[in-house]
């Protein structure tokens, strides 16, 4: 399967490449979600067109699947050949966004962590 190639951009809707990417990675809904931190629902909706991923989570599910985002988002490859100068920074600077969410997403999770662990040593 090629998923460059296999897809219309008229026809196959965004779950529709997001689920096709997943397999062609050999990831089930649980394993995707558990690479980029969410719920498989969350995953499945997405599938199904129900809700769409926001920006920093289309370029986390790009990375972890690892197709361009230029196809996840509308079927087309070769997104990084078609950007104009200065959208090449602006997609890098998209992505810092991207890794700065998610890293105050994952020290949040440490810190309730480190608080559950604290609490459950405080106890008799």
């Amino acid at each position: 399967m090629d998923l460059e190639t296999d897809f219309e951009e008229d026809v196959a809707t965004l779950g529709d490449r997001i689920t096709a990417a997943r397999l062609q990675a050999g990831l089930d809904q649980a394993g995707l979600a558990q690479a980029i931190g969410l719920s498989p629902k969350t995953i499945a909706n997405w599938e199904l067109d129900r809700t769409e991923p926001r920006a920093n989570r289309m370029q986390m599910l790009a990375g972890v699947l690892n197709v361009s985002l230029g196809w996840l988002m509308n079927g087309t490859a070769g997104d990084e050949a078609a950007l104009a100068p200065g959208d090449e920074t602006d997609a890098m600077r998209a992505e810092i966004e991207a890794i700065r969410t998610l890293h105050k997403e994952l020290g949040d999770r440490l810190e309730r962590l480190i608080l559950l662990v604290d609490r459950a040593e405080e106890k008799p």
